[in-house]
């Protein structure tokens, strides 16, 4: 078993919202690639001056993180685990999808991995949302800056599934060579190394970024040879790979790949 603890949780607003949010949605998910959560509950410590709630989230037991697998192969997996994790990844995803969850914080620390079995879950539902309640809200400040997707690092609060499909493209080419794919040091210089790899924003997209105040006075460098993902990953990639990659990595994000569409060959 792994224990999860929320330290305060009774003083915490944010932390106690989320902490319920992802009560709800785990006690919800049934599916093998979604980590299982055994037991929620609630310990009250009381002084003279105030009362405490730290609430613990009881998990099935996952003796790895991609993270750690990565930071153990500094070349990458072998194709067919890359296979074997990519797929079991955009079957979690769909499953989420398909329920109206976005998950918004895929990246490898939130993946558990059973490396005897080569098998992964899911974890970490603190930022989902339901997107059935979305409506021009949410926040862009989701996801961790390298897996985060044009859109995101633009300031949209209006997204959905498509923003955890950018970030399986950019796990898949992290997995692939053991490096990851925009390991941006701002949002600024994300967005440059995105462009420099898959070519320039969209108009609209540009527009945005002219009109985010966040971006105020800055421009980007002029790229003059794009990099590529055909570059990058020659002779490491299946063709079949390297479209599915592409296509979860396009830059608009209405020509995004989903995870209900799509399977892998």
């Amino acid at each position: 078993m792994a224990i999860k603890r929320f330290k305060e949780s009774d003083n915490n607003s944010l932390v106690k919202k989320t902490s319920l949010r992802e009560i709800k949605m785990l006690r919800l998910a049934k599916h093998p690639n979604i980590v299982q959560l055994k037991e929620a509950f609630k310990r009250l410590f009381t002084s003279s001056l105030l009362s405490k709630g730290i609430l613990y989230l009881v998990f099935e037991y996952v003796d790895n993180s991609m993270l750690e697998i990565l930071e153990t192969n500094l070349n990458g997996l072998s194709e067919e685990e890359v296979k074997k994790y990519v797929w079991q990844l955009v079957k979690a995803v769909n499953y989420c999808h398909k329920n109206g969850i976005v998950h918004r914080d895929i990246k490898p620390e939130n993946l558990l991995i059973n490396s005897a079995e080569i098998t992964l879950k899911i974890c970490d539902f603190g930022f989902a949302r339901y997107l059935s309640n979305t409506s021009g809200d949410m926040t862009d400040y989701v996801a961790t800056r390298w897996y985060r997707s044009p859109e995101l690092l633009l300031g949209a609060n209006n997204y959905g599934g498509e923003v955890d499909c950018w970030a399986i493209g950019c796990i898949m080419g992290e997995l692939v060579d053991g490096q990851p794919l925009f390991p941006g040091e701002s949002e600024i210089d994300q967005l440059y190394l995105i462009q420099k790899m898959l070519g320039s924003l969209t108009p609209e997209q540009k527009e945005t970024f002219l009109k985010n105040p966040r971006f105020l006075g800055f421009r980007f460098p002029e790229i003059e040879r794009l990099e590529t993902l055909e570059k990058r990953y020659i002779g490491k990639l299946s063709k079949s790979g390297l479209q599915l990659m592409k296509g979860l990595l396009s830059m608009n994000p209405k020509d995004r790949l989903t995870c209900i569409t799509h399977t892998i060959q």
